[in-house]
């Protein structure tokens, strides 16, 4: 199989020839959807920060931020391992929840704890997005051989998780109580 370069891929694979072509043509377009989604979140990342009320919060989304700026690298490392180039592929999903974030934004009065709650809530929804696309390519790497590639998705998976995690902390021990008393 011949890659976007029209060299062969520097990879071999477990599955059968037949099965390959269809399995990891799905693959790679989900790796330039999720490319497209991680590039989105690096622009549109600062808009949440900038609104968050709560400094707890905007932190969190920062070191994010950070990782997700990494998290575009990593795929970039992954295009050159198979031997293609790094394409992005508009995701639909992710400009959705990006829309909706932008909207709750929109909708609460700035400077409230009610404006953060709705940040964390649209953050978690991209995170689980993330969470789901990330342990699907993982078991797809592994499925087809690529063990290098899901390696390196694994450690993204992972700091999705955690982001995930640390966003429900801020909510739970701060954020939640604070919207709760608000008029």
């Amino acid at each position: 199989m011949k890659n976007d370069t029209g060299s062969e891929p520097k990879f071999k694979t477990k599955t059968s020839a037949g099965a390959e072509p269809a399995l990891m043509e799905l693959f790679v377009d989900c790796l330039r959807d999720i490319y497209w989604a991680e590039n989105h979140l690096v622009k549109t990342l600062p808009k949440m920060i900038k609104s968050a009320t709560s400094q707890k919060l905007a932190d969190t989304i920062q070191n994010h931020l950070e990782e997700t700026v990494e998290h575009v690298s990593r795929l970039e490392v992954i295009f050159d391992l198979l031997g293609l180039e790094a394409i992005a592929k508009k995701c639909d999903a992710m400009e959705g929840l990006a829309k909706e974030g932008e909207g709750i934004i929109e909708s609460t009065d700035s400077g409230t704890a009610t404006r953060d709650v709705g940040i964390i809530l649209a953050s978690q929804k991209v995170e689980h997005y993330e969470i789901a696309t990330y342990g699907g390519l993982v078991q797809l790497a592994t499925t087809l051989g690529l063990d290098e590639v899901a390696e390196i998705l694994a450690q993204t998976l992972n700091e999705e998780k955690l982001a995930d995690e640390l966003l429900t902390e801020v909510a739970e021990n701060d954020v939640n109580y604070k919207a709760a008393d608000e008029a």
